[in-house]
């Protein structure tokens, strides 16, 4: 009890002592503007030049009101209650203009927000950050996402304006084009093994069948163009479609190709439900599980040779120029980074791209896809329609690749654990682990891993060929 009473007096401490720091700094902030007697600034007093501050003359006059004035309206709290719109914040002809210019690229640029709804987002991305850091789902994507969502939604911030906010200069030069997924899938090549999927090929039907979200999910848009309100194109379905195999990069990608307008919230959506494997899957898996298929062990896989590895993305990449050109530069990186891991002989290169370079893109990445989870980009009719068909797309691709595998045993003399059939989704290698970690609740010596490696690789590949797929099909 002595013990908590102290850390309660120490937190209040620390909090009184932070808002001392926070009023001292803003007071010294204005400490350059003299204050004269009658309550004018010195810096307005034009017959005592000797007095003004050299390039100050044309400064405006503040008063010690006006200077509290000025403090109280830049609070987090009055910009919360008295919103703005874009035009009345631009003070030139300039910031007009780029306001003007933002609103004919950007749909969502110039809407106003009511500040409850930047209350609302603020708590979804401490919410974020408290399910990565608390929960450990996905504290690698999860923290710096919920950061770049408080970031961004801080009221006064600036954060995320265009042209010079930090986050939106992150966006613009690494998320909203195809130089961070390109470099992620790069990482994702460095760092997978494909030596599960080359000793069992058969793995590649579950990745396959996996794949079912995708296409569900354009069925899905269809129906919810009947909805009152939410008016979506083929080429944003298509675009809305690849979240269902769960594949961050791929789904930036596509949406830069097709839908650019609607990036943004695809990159959140897909990233989320990236993160949130852990929950969604376990459950769809015990549903259509039973326990004796759970307790199934799987036969050891055989050794792959290093002629089969260095060579497995080396073809991968001939079929995918000669059949599927579109899909040639994610799967291009994919087989450049695996490339690199298996050939040996350039290590310090593999080094860097699956740990310095992977991290930093991972971090910035994050960053940049948490700066879109703004009030005007999530909460309306189109945006929470994407939501709710990615997460409908995510099940059915997880329902796709277990019941495939059921299917499969059928069939096969030696049997699939069906819950190696949930890894066909492209979240590498998180849903393996899903995968692994389901089959040791009931077996503790039951090693799923390496054999839902192979339908997890296999995804990221499906899921590469179907984004070729659409752009080849709806790209210009």
């Amino acid at each position: 009890m002595n013990t908590l009473n102290t850390k309660t007096k120490d937190t209040k401490k620390i909090f009184l002592l932070s808002a001392a720091f926070v009023m001292i700094a803003a007071v010294l902030s204005f400490g350059s503007t003299a204050f004269a007697d009658n309550g004018e600034s010195v810096a307005s007093a034009k017959t005592s030049s000797s007095v003004i501050v050299k390039g100050s003359e044309n400064t405006p006059r503040i008063s010690v009101k006006g200077f509290f004035t000025n403090i109280g309206k830049n609070t987090g709290i009055y910009k919360m209650i008295h919103t703005e719109t874009a035009e009345e914040k631009a003070q030139t002809e300039a910031e007009k203009a780029l306001v003007a210019a933002a609103e004919d690229v950007d749909p969502f640029a110039g809407v106003t927000v009511q500040g409850w709804k930047k209350l609302l987002m603020l708590a979804i991305g401490f919410l974020i950050v408290y399910l990565g850091a608390a929960k450990g789902f996905e504290p690698l994507l999860l923290i710096p996402i919920g950061f770049g969502t408080i970031l961004v939604n801080i009221p006064g911030a600036g954060m995320g304006d265009a042209p010079h906010g930090m986050l939106h200069i992150l966006y613009s030069a690494g998320v909203g084009n195809e130089f961070f997924p390109m470099l992620i899938f790069m990482g994702i090549g460095a760092m997978t093994d494909f030596g599960p999927l080359i000793a069992n090929p058969k793995m590649a039907l579950l990745g396959g069948a996996a794949q079912l979200g995708i296409f569900a999910t354009l069925f899905g848009v269809a129906l919810l163009n009947f909805i009152p309100g939410i008016d979506y194109t083929m080429l944003q379905a298509c675009a809305i479609a690849i979240i269902g195999g769960a594949d961050g990069p791929t789904s930036i990608y596509v949406s830069g190709k097709l839908a650019p307008e609607m990036m943004a919230v695809i990159a959140v959506a897909a990233y989320s439900y990236m993160a949130l494997v852990p929950m969604i899957q376990p459950p769809l898996m015990r549903l259509l599980t039973t326990k004796k298929e759970r307790l199934i062990r799987m036969k050891q896989l055989r050794e792959v040779s290093r002629a089969e590895r260095v060579l497995f993305p080396l073809v991968l990449l001939v079929v995918t120029l000669l059949f599927l050109p579109p899909a040639a530069p994610l799967i291009g990186m994919l087989a450049f980074g695996n490339f690199v891991k298996e050939i040996g002989c350039v290590e310090r290169l593999s080094k860097t791209i699956q740990n310095e370079l992977m991290n930093i893109v991972s971090i910035l990445l994050s960053l940049g896809v948490g700066s879109q989870m703004t009030p005007e980009k999530i909460l309306n009719g189109n945006s929470l329609g994407i939501i709710v068909l990615g997460l409908v797309a995510f099940c059915v691709a997880t329902m796709g690749g277990v019941l495939m595998a059921k299917f499969m045993n059928l069939f096969l003399k030696e049997k699939i654990n069906p819950l190696i059939g949930s890894a066909g989704v492209s979240a590498v290698p998180m849903a393996a682990r899903v995968s692994n970690k389901l089959g040791q609740e009931y077996d503790p010596q039951n090693f799923l891993l390496m054999h839902a490696m192979g339908p997890n690789v296999s995804g990221v590949i499906g899921t590469a060929i179907a984004a070729g797929v659409f752009i080849a099909t709806y790209g210009h």
